[in-house]
């Protein structure tokens, strides 16, 4: 039986699951809305949801999620007609395991009435506020990590206050109703891939609602909890055959399935002062301060797979697990790992760093995960910065070399010429790609295009470009990548 075939998942039709299947065992028609989602992408339904789905079936209703879509209506298109519910497949070497997730009660796409959206969360029920928009959604300049104020949702959104369209929009203006009427605020939780990224958050909120109007920066300043988090799921887009293998592995059709791999992890700053779900009886760990735990995941994690996925896509690898498999990838990430990243980590008492790292490439090598590298790819621009360069930064500090993290900086500017080792186009999707474009036009040397990127301010610093060890090490990079491919250069990379 094709997945064509199969009745579409709902509450109606959640008695015909597979016996195999994990469904939600509580009435979800007595789940109240105590959070609002803004991006409610892949992620965060791999993630936030399911650990909410766990706390509501453990008896608290209080935390049901209401998604917000900032741009397109394809999640709230998916799942509307299956009830908010959707599988997440859970993969690896062994097999598969599903899980029907209905922590999400209602998904609202932002532009078709911005209004509603803000209805939800002036909600006085609503406590807490997540996101997981990606880091191009904050509006803020990478290199300084404050807000972009002539950002073009920025600009419209100081002059049209009631009618936002950036996230950054939407929480001004609902905490700015929420005070007018006397309700508590509530608490901002940012899920993306960010340094100190509750920090950031608070700094790019505050500026916005300072700009609006200064008395109401200093409330949100004085009383709105920002607490950071790490987040920790690998989860690749889903294609259709997903969907017909998760069809057939259920019994129902589920217009957008989560696929995903068996690892998950969330640390959160314990800072919810209108409450928070018991998420710790789940998995989650609480902490003061979840700053050495975000640097551990950014730069080994994150660093590690934009260098796979640009180094990966130029020598011809769909998948992070095709190019682990490929000559001199693995030890290229260990080498990085072990001798240029570890030591620019902070002490972690008590947490076993090198049984992470193992994991992390054992995590890597997971065929059943299909997770492609022109995804990992994507917005390299707004990711750079905290991946890569400021590890490099750091041992620059140090006065220590940092051969094979330039040479993922080098990856990247290969890649964003738009043109691959074969003289095939690449899809950059990138907010500068535009500009990406202008400035490598007609440049082919390796110090052409090293003088065009790091005129690129918003990516570089001021610092980096004026570095002579830093445009050396990745200009060398980027000369032998141009001369011999990246597959040649990695496998003769000496470690």
């Amino acid at each position: 039986m094709t997945s064509t075939e199969h009745d579409r998942l709902s509450t109606a039709t959640l008695h015909r699951l597979a016996k195999s299947v994990d469904q939600p065992k509580y009435d979800r028609g007595r789940v109240r809305l105590g959070i609002v989602h803004l991006g409610i992408g892949a992620f965060h339904r791999a993630h936030q949801a399911v650990y909410t789905d766990s706390v509501l079936a453990s008896g608290d209703n209080r935390w049901g999620i209401l998604g917000v879509s900032l741009r397109s209506s394809d999640t709230r298109d998916a799942l509307e007609p299956q009830d908010g519910l959707y599988t997440v497949a859970t993969r690896d070497g062994s097999g598969d395991s599903f899980r029907v997730i209905g922590s999400i009660g209602k998904v609202l796409v932002a532009p078709e009435n911005p209004e509603t959206v803000l209805a939800a969360m002036i909600d006085p029920e609503v406590r807490i506020v997540s996101l997981t928009v990606t880091e191009k959604g904050y509006c803020y300049s990478p290199a300084s990590a404050s807000l972009d104020e002539n950002h073009v949702d920025i600009v419209h959104d100081l002059a049209n206050p009631a009618t936002p369209r950036s996230a950054i929009g939407f929480i001004v203006e609902a905490l700015a109703r929420r005070h007018a009427n006397g309700t508590e605020p509530f608490t901002l939780l940012s899920c993306d891939n960010l340094p100190a990224n509750g920090e950031t958050l608070k700094r790019v909120v505050t500026r916005f609602a300072e700009l609006r109007d200064a008395g109401l920066g200093q409330f949100i300043r004085a009383t709105v909890a920002f607490p950071s988090t790490m987040v920790d799921r690998i989860v690749p887009a889903t294609t259709d055959a997903d969907r017909t293998a998760v069809a057939d592995a259920t019994g129902l059709a589920d217009a957008w399935p989560i696929m995903t791999e068996p690892f998950t992890q969330w640390v959160v700053e314990d800072h919810f002062p209108s409450g928070r779900p018991e998420w710790e009886k789940f998995g989650v760990t609480f902490v003061e301060n979840v700053d050495a735990f975000e640097l551990m995941k950014l730069r080994l994690l994150n660093g590690s797979h934009s260098t796979l996925a640009y180094l990966g896509y130029l020598a011809g690898h769909e998948t992070v697990s095709d190019v682990m498999k490929a000559e001199g990838f693995n030890a290229l990430i260990e080498a990085m790992m072990d001798e240029e990243i570890s030591p620019t980590l902070p002490p972690l008492p008590g947490f076993d760093l090198d049984a992470y790292k193992a994991q992390l490439r054992e995590r890597f090598r997971n065929p059943a995960l299909r997770h492609r590298t022109w995804q990992i790819a994507m917005d390299g621009s707004q990711k750079l910065p905290q991946r890569l360069l400021n590890t490099i930064r750091k041992r620059l500090e140090q006065k220590q070399p940092f051969d094979r993290l330039a040479l993922g900086v080098a990856g990247w500017m290969r890649y964003a010429t738009a043109l691959d080792e074969n003289g095939k186009p690449i899809d950059v999707r990138d907010p500068l790609a535009n500009e990406f474009k202008q400035r490598t036009e007609g440049k082919t040397s390796a110090g052409e295009l090293l003088d065009a990127y790091l005129g690129l301010g918003q990516i570089f610093g001021q610092d980096l470009p004026g570095n002579i060890e830093f445009r050396r090490t990745v200009g060398d990079a980027l000369e032998r990548l141009l001369k011999e491919g990246a597959a040649r250069t990695v496998a003769g990379t000496k470690l």
